[in-house]
Formats: structure tokens, C-alpha cells, sequence
């Protein structure tokens, strides 16, 4: 297979079905080093070894690896995701179980 056939069967097949339901993810710092060590593997698995002018082989480093897939990464995914998903909730009827567990908030008073 191409290099360009492997990198859009990653961003159409494996990417979507890897952050399915980020949306109502908590993005944290670990979940961001997981998701990024992750894409890496792929893509050094995609580009492969490049022979460097020195005759030595070598893999991509990460800022080449960004500019190769135009810096449209896994994070800035599932960022857009739920930004899509607020607008979604954000649309939804007032009447909606989704909007009202959005609007909710809980008691914060002491009960006697």
C-alpha cells in the first residue's frame, strides 16, 4: 500500500473509531501524552525509516511527522469533537434529558 492510501485509511478508519465519544471526554494531561504517543506509533509505522543524506537510517522526528500530516493531529480531533458536541447540546431543546443534565446544578446549600 502507499504511503497516502495508509494515511487516509488512519484519518477515515482508525482515528474516528480511537476517539469515538470524546466529546464528553475530560481532557487530561495523561489521556493528551496517551492519544499523542499513540498517533506516533502509527505514523512512524506509515513513513517507515528515511535514509538521511549521510547514508544513516533514521525515523521522523515528531515536528516532521506534524508537518507531514499538516499538523491536523489526533488532539486537535478530539478538541473539534467537542466543540461539535457543545453546539449539539447547545442547540438541543430546553426540554431535551441531555440539555437539562447540561444545565443542571447541584444543590450547593446545607440541608437542616
Amino acid at each position: 500500500m502507499s504511503r497516502k492510501s495508509k494515511l487516509e485509511l488512519y484519518s477515515s478508519v482508525i482515528r474516528p473509531t480511537v476517539v469515538y465519544g470524546c466529546g464528553t471526554w475530560v481532557l487530561k494531561e495523561s489521556i493528551i501524552q496517551k492519544l499523542s504517543v499513540f498517533e506516533r506509533k502509527i505514523l512512524w509505522k506509515i513513513f517507515g525509516l528515511t535514509k538521511e543524506a549521510n547514508a544513516i537510517w533514521g525515523i521522523k522526528t515528531n515536528k516532521e511527522l506534524g508537518e507531514l500530516i499538516k499538523h491536523r493531529n489526533i488532539i486537535n480531533c478530539v478538541k473539534a469533537q467537542r466543540v461539535s458536541w457543545f453546539g449539539h447540546t447547545h442547540g438541543m431543546s430546553e426540554t431535551s434529558i441531555v440539555k437539562r443534565i447540561y444545565k443542571w446544578k447541584p444543590f450547593t446549600g446545607r440541608s437542616a
